[in-house]
């Protein structure tokens, strides 16, 4: 028997934009800009970004996070996004997952950041069925006890962001460029970084990460694609993003200042 088409339900919307080697500069200026003036749902995929960079949360301190000296020698761009959550080096070998909602989009989610956290927990446990042991261990995607997804989050009167820095591969000599936070999860102890992230890529082929994650927000959404030139029409063009690469004499500055 037919459902009435009055009794059907109906998932929300969702764009669909998918990037390759998008610059992350770039892309976190869109980011804002969809979540302070569209009225709709978003996710967007980055397969990697072609330049290296260090991207910082909102309160991110340089000369606490950052080996200066070495990020000003290697002239690596740093950039303070909007959105809070931790440090991390980006290249080619990183995937970005952006998730862009209404409040009312997923039915019974609270937008709070725990509540937030914990659904997308639910997300990508469904990416990772079966792969690993995969679970949500505090603001962090691990494999057993090591981190390979770090998440950051904005939440609007109307509007929350959740986006996500996945480590499919990394270059062990970018690690060098961080220091050791002060705050640290709990889980992590006295870890240093090399002990305390892995290699997504050592448990699923990059391509079939990006199809599964798709997949599974097709559990919530009904998902349309959108191409990249068309973002003008959702959108304010006149934002002006708050998210920003610090100037290097702002750099030289903080290192003075931690001497």
């Amino acid at each position: 028997m037919s459902i009435p088409q009055s009794r059907r339900i109906v998932s929300p919307l969702m764009n669909l934009i998918r990037l390759k080697g998008f610059p992350i500069l770039r892309q976190l200026h869109i980011e804002e800009q969809l979540l302070r003036t569209s009225s709709e749902n978003w996710c967007i995929l980055n397969d990697g970004t072609n330049d290296r960079a260090i991207v910082m949360g909102v309160s991110g301190v340089p000369a606490e996070l950052l080996e200066i000296d070495s990020v000003l020698q290697d002239e690596i761009p740093v950039i303070r996004r909007f959105t809070g959550g931790g440090t991390v080096v980006v290249d080619s070998g990183t995937i970005f997952v952006t998730l862009i909602c209404n409040k009312d989009a997923v039915a019974g989610l609270q937008p709070y950041p725990r509540p937030i956290m914990s659904w997308s927990g639910h997300v990508y446990s469904r990416v990772f069925q079966g792969i690993g042991d995969f679970h949500l261990h505090e603001n962090d995607y691990v494999f057993g006890n090591c981190k390979f997804g770090g998440n950051a989050q904005s939440i609007t009167k109307n509007r929350w962001i959740h986006h996500t820095s996945f480590l499919w591969d990394y270059d062990v000599r970018n690690m060098a460029y961080l220091k050791h936070p002060k705050r640290v999860p709990e889980y992590r102890l006295a870890r240093n970084h090399l002990e305390f992230i892995c290699r997504m890529k050592d448990y699923m082929p990059r391509e079939a990460f990006m199809e599964k994650t798709v997949e599974a927000l097709k559990s919530d959404f009904s998902l349309r694609t959108i191409e990249l030139d068309a973002l003008d029409s959702f959108s304010d063009t006149k934002f002006c993003p708050s998210t920003k690469l610090l100037l290097r004499h702002e750099l030289e500055r903080a290192a003075l200042h931690r001497r």
